[in-house]
């Protein structure tokens, strides 16, 4: 992306949400999942007819509804809680020969011709390389997603450690599915409660949700 990533720190002493943040961090350290199903009938229809690739374009919608939110943003860095000015996609690559997978990551681009090609070149780059990190120089900023696409599921549990320091959220998507003539796609999103609440997780999906919906608009 073409502007830096930026870190702001935020002041616990008139932060609104400091004592939310106290109390799910310090005290009842809750973490949630929320999984729903996500229609992407209009992305279906349009992305192979111009030319792209479906798992690009639609770690595109995940990342243009998570950099839309100041709350899915925030994170510690250095010991410190602050927000990102945007998030990066650190994304699984499955291994086809040994059933192995590697953790890629992507420069990320509001415009949405330069994510995909981003996304396109580094997996043609790294394809052939084993190993759980094959990337250097994973950005402070990255957000973790990844594909089960061998099955649909209805809900799927993740969890980080009680004392982790990682509060960015984690997302998983799988199989997508035709029924009564929509096409579905599951989802699932893991978040920390210290750094945000169900309702702005829901808003996040209906974000996601939105931008799907909006296709035409992006896919061009």
């Amino acid at each position: 992306m073409d502007t830096n990533a930026i870190f702001t720190p935020i002041d616990l002493n008139t932060w609104k949400r400091t004592p939310y943040y106290e109390y799910y961090r310090n005290i009842l350290k809750t973490k949630y999942t929320v999984s729903i199903k996500i229609d992407i009938t209009d992305i279906i229809s349009l992305y192979k007819s111009k030319g792209y690739k479906f798992f690009p374009t639609f770690l595109y919608v995940i990342m243009k509804a998570l950099n839309n939110s100041e709350e899915l943003r925030t994170s510690i860095q250095d010991g410190k809680l602050g927000t990102w000015n945007y998030l990066t996609p650190q994304f699984t690559l499955f291994h086809e020969d040994d059933k192995t997978f590697s953790d890629l990551w992507s420069d990320y681009s509001d415009d949405f011709a330069v994510f995909h090609q981003n996304i396109i070149n580094d997996i043609q780059q790294y394809k052939d390389v084993k190993g759980i990190k094959v990337k250097q120089g994973l950005p402070a900023n990255f957000v973790p997603i990844s594909c089960v696409p061998w099955i649909s599921f209805e809900s799927i549990s993740q969890d980080t450690s009680h004392d982790s320091d990682f509060l960015k959220p984690i997302i998983r998507f799988g199989k997508y599915y035709t029924e009564n003539d929509k096409v579905l796609i599951p989802f699932s999103v893991y978040v920390n409660h210290a750094i945000a609440d169900g309702y702005h997780t829901s808003m996040f999906l209906q974000d996601v949700q939105n931008i799907a919906n909006n296709a035409k608009n992006w896919i061009l």
